[in-house]
């Protein structure tokens, strides 16, 4: 089985006329010297579905012949649309001939390609003239390329053009090529932020994803407005999340899982303007998702939790409670990832995924969603805020573990619906929404600390005396913590609430 491997890639573009001469390499600004390589003839075959729905992504896949690094190259963007920066995954051509997409890589674009397959949609010929250009400590620091590039139509030249890249050697030290950029456009060239076969497909390659940004509602704006931009906001980032989650990146199942929860508690709480079977509908299939998704980073959380926790154990404890926990957690971690994965690759969530992008697109709105934003959002923002003071009147500070962990999940439902209404009405929301926040995080924690009571439990009766000893120490300080926070909660709450009668919805 071939091993795909990572390269981080900062490079810029620029177009330039056929006839266009290079200047005098050596001289542009910062380089000393510049060598030129032995010229190499490459062929790429570009894959992607019918509709481009990788390229109008941004995202490349391809299989390349020739060079250096022949092979299958697919290339992800990793910071601001457009910014040069991408990760690219290669495996060698051995991974698979022309139409076969290799397994690894079309899993990583799941999200992307969703129900359609993909297949070959252009072929480009290039001669590329190559040459590494270094610095005055004769470092090398950016290869700079020289491509005449010849689109075909089976074996006929139907177009060609001439490309001038330049790319960083070392991803961390960019600034060099701004400065290249600039010298280059003085000369006449032209940044184009296009790929090559993007150019070669024209402009279907460079046209609307299928979920872009909304535009955020004003108040006199139809309530309709708002729940598309929520849903584009949350659907987005499902989308780039699930990428990174197959790629195992950091923090890629919590946010995953905040976008899937956000997007299904915006559902619930606009649901009077949204079609009702449709919406709990998508709200079931959401919180199947972020159920699959839940053991990876719960795990991975409590591993975190009781690991600091241990620090301020004497010597002799520490070790004995860390090594509790890495035998009890990790291949429980290992096996909540391989059990997430399994869902992510079902049809059942490639169909999910399907009706999310629909849902941006074509949402299944009620006769009340035409009402402007101002009559229409603040009543259903309230209905979320009395729910959660209702259940915070009924806390008392030593009371069993289940009323709190109920007042955390209303207290992420109205965050979470003043965050959608937040964009529509400004300010004033936007200090609710920052209270509400910091609601959530102390009743989020203290929902840790009880949970990392019952696991600590489970975990010391089945190790030794001394193990358990030390885990029962973690235990102690995990009951004083979620104590503490139920009293730090307590004081917080009337500040919480004067904040939410300043709120206006104007």
């Amino acid at each position: 089985m071939s091993v795909a491997t990572t390269v981080r890639e900062v490079e810029r573009k620029l177009r330039v006329h056929g006839l266009f001469r290079l200047p005098e390499l050596s001289e542009l600004p910062g380089i000393v010297e510049a060598k030129a390589e032995p010229t190499r003839d490459l062929t790429a075959v570009y894959h992607d579905t019918a509709d481009l729905r990788l390229f109008r992504a941004g995202i490349t896949l391809r299989r390349r012949e020739g060079g250096n690094d022949a092979g299958w190259h697919l290339k992800l963007p990793v910071g601001t649309a457009g910014d040069g920066v991408r990760d690219e995954i290669q495996l060698p051509l051995s991974a698979g001939k022309i139409g076969e997409v290799p397994d690894e890589l079309a899993d990583l674009v799941t999200a992307h390609v969703r129900e359609e397959k993909l297949v070959p949609v252009a072929t480009l010929k290039n001669k590329r003239a190559p040459y590494l250009l270094t610095d005055e400590d004769g470092t090398a620091v950016v290869e700079l390329t020289d491509d005449r590039v010849s689109v075909l139509d089976g074996r006929e030249v139907v177009a060609k053009f001439r490309e001038i890249e330049v790319e960083a050697v070392d991803s961390e030290n960019t600034a060099i090529l701004s400065r290249l950029v600039d010298a280059f456009v003085d000369l006449g060239a032209e940044p184009t932020k296009e790929s090559k076969a993007a150019t070669a497909l024209g402009p279907a390659a460079t046209g609307r994803p299928d979920v872009e940004k909304v535009e955020n509602a004003t108040p006199s704006d139809p309530a309709s407005q708002a729940i598309r931009a929520l849903l584009a906001k949350h659907v987005g980032r499902i989308l780039v999340q699930d990428v990174r989650v197959r790629r195992d990146l950091p923090d890629s199942v919590h946010q995953m899982r905040v976008a899937a929860r956000r997007l299904r508690s915006g559902l619930q709480a606009f649901r009077p303007l949204l079609d009702k079977e449709w919406a709990n509908e998508l709200r079931t299939e959401l919180k199947w998702i972020a159920g699959e998704l839940s053991g990876i980073r719960d795990t991975e959380v409590m591993i975190e939790r009781l690991e600091e926790r241990a620090t301020v154990l004497p010597p002799d404890e520490a070790d004995l409670a860390n090594s509790a926990v890495e035998a009890a957690l990790r291949q429980q971690f290992t096996d909540a990832r391989v059990h997430a994965l399994a869902a992510m690759r079902s049809q059942r969530y490639v169909d999910l995924l399907v009706r999310l992008v629909d849902a941006v697109n074509k949402p299944r709105l009620s006769d009340l969603a035409a009402e402007p934003c101002s009559q229409a959002l603040p009543p259903l923002v309230e209905k979320t805020w009395k729910r959660l003071n209702r259940d915070v009147k009924q806390l008392r500070i030593d009371s069993a573990a289940t009323p709190w962990h109920e007042t955390r999940i209303a207290a992420k439902k109205a965050r979470y619906s003043a965050e959608a209404a937040e964009p529509v009405f400004g300010e004033p929301v936007k200090r609710l929404v920052k209270a509400l926040e910091s609601v959530t995080e102390i009743l989020g924690d203290h929902q840790d600390a009880h949970v990392a009571q019952m696991t600590l439990r489970a975990m010391a009766a089945d190790v030794d005396g001394a193990s358990g000893f030390a885990l029962g120490l973690l235990y102690g300080q995990e009951i004083e913590y979620e104590m503490a926070l139920r009293e730090e909660f307590t004081r917080l709450w009337p500040t919480i609430v004067r904040i939410h009668k300043k709120t206006q919805y104007t």
